[in-house]
């Protein structure tokens, strides 16, 4: 029954047969509660013109008798827009859970007690000449049957509606940081997606630094190059100057400098491997604490005994990305210079040295 009366409904809408409020209230509003269960008939639960302190809701439904539990606010076709806030101040007042803004073709269904402003306080908008007759039957019952409301169990289901679409507005606010923070922070497996990618396309593999210069790039975060980082930086030094103040350190090429002294490398790759390998070497028990952290990267350990450990489910990758240090441990080494720098910073914390003064990294442009 509600079905085919939503049909006729829009039919007539579509006929521009509704030419004012009071039409679109009998001939919509007062049809389609009938049709939910509604005693329409009785003022007492489909209150019409329910008065609140000089003024005057157009409906409400009410259980029991008198006691309202939804207002329906009732505009012209096409003339529903601005209505909320006048709405909103007649539910708050009575605290009435739920209020319903229509103009006989768009139906929105409002918590007017939950957070946010009015659009973020709507669970749910409906057209029902957009939407089929079965999918508005099912909202309507969903909101307004007359058993749901009376038991609670509309109210219930809006609020749980609430709760989703607010779920997902978060979600759609936070994605783009998300994104954003995984290009920024070069996250090793977004990298490693998208080089896989362009490999299977062209056959030929780009470095991670060339695919994250490349993300940044369509992601807006860089326009340019990143200009290298000062050329000169003081660090702490052993012997000090007479004064106690530590030579300048020029780390203008790629390398890093260590407790004041300077080690020259030829690429990134170059500076985190004789890193790790000074850092073992003043520490024989350094990898295997380092080793020990809870937390690598993402999905893989950027130190292991075992070679196939630093890449797990993709061989190739062990093959192709690691080297065997010294002290026979293995180092994975399919790295952005961002991630070489994290990497290094962990491993300072694990030296107990300060990273960018007792040990200062320059991995070139």
């Amino acid at each position: 029954m509600l079905k085919s009366e939503i049909e006729e409904v829009r039919r007539a809408i579509q006929a521009g047969q509704f030419p004012n409020e009071a039409a679109v209230s009998q001939g919509v509003v007062l049809r389609l509660f009938a049709a939910l269960g509604w005693p329409t008939y009785n003022t007492q639960i489909v209150a019409p013109e329910f008065a609140l302190q000089g003024r005057r809701v157009d409906f409400a439904l009410c259980h029991p008798p008198g006691k309202p539990l939804v207002f329906i606010e009732v505009k012209q076709v096409g003339q529903s827009d601005g209505a909320e806030r006048q709405l909103f101040e007649y539910a708050f007042h009575k605290g009435v859970p739920m209020a319903i803004l229509t103009d006989g073709r768009e139906w929105h269904f409002f918590l007017p007690g939950e957070a946010g402003d009015y659009g973020e306080r709507r669970v749910y908008k409906l057209d029902i000449v957009e939407r089929s007759a079965e999918e508005s039957a099912n909202r309507f019952e969903h909101y307004l049957d007359h058993d749901a409301v009376c038991s609670g169990a509309a109210l219930k289901a809006a609020r749980a509606d609430y709760e989703d679409v607010t779920r997902e507005r978060q979600i759609q606010a936070a994605l783009p940081g998300a994104w954003s923070g995984l290009i920024a922070e070069e996250d090793e497996l977004l990298i490693e997606l998208v080089t896989d990618k362009v490999e299977s396309l062209c056959g030929y593999k780009p470095d991670p630094d060339t695919v994250a210069t490349f993300l940044k790039q369509v992601a807006g975060l860089s326009s340019a190059p990143t200009p290298p980082p000062p050329a000169v930086r003081r660090v702490p030094a052993t012997p000090t100057t007479p004064s106690g103040i530590s030579p300048v350190v020029d780390t203008s090429s790629i390398g890093f400098v260590l407790l004041g002294e300077k080690h020259a490398a030829r690429n990134a790759r170059d500076v985190l491997i004789t890193a790790m390998e000074a850092l073992a070497a003043r520490d024989p028990s350094f990898l295997d604490r380092f080793a020990a952290l809870p937390k690598h990267g993402r999905t893989r350990r950027y130190v292991a005994r075992d070679r196939a450990d630093l890449y797990p489910g993709r061989p190739d990758l062990a093959q192709e990305h690691a080297h065997q240090l010294r002290s026979g441990w293995w180092l994975g080494t399919n790295l952005s210079r961002r991630a070489v720098e994290r990497i290094l910073e962990m491993a300072c914390g694990v030296a107990g040295l300060s990273y960018g003064s007792e040990l200062v990294v320059q991995l070139g442009d």
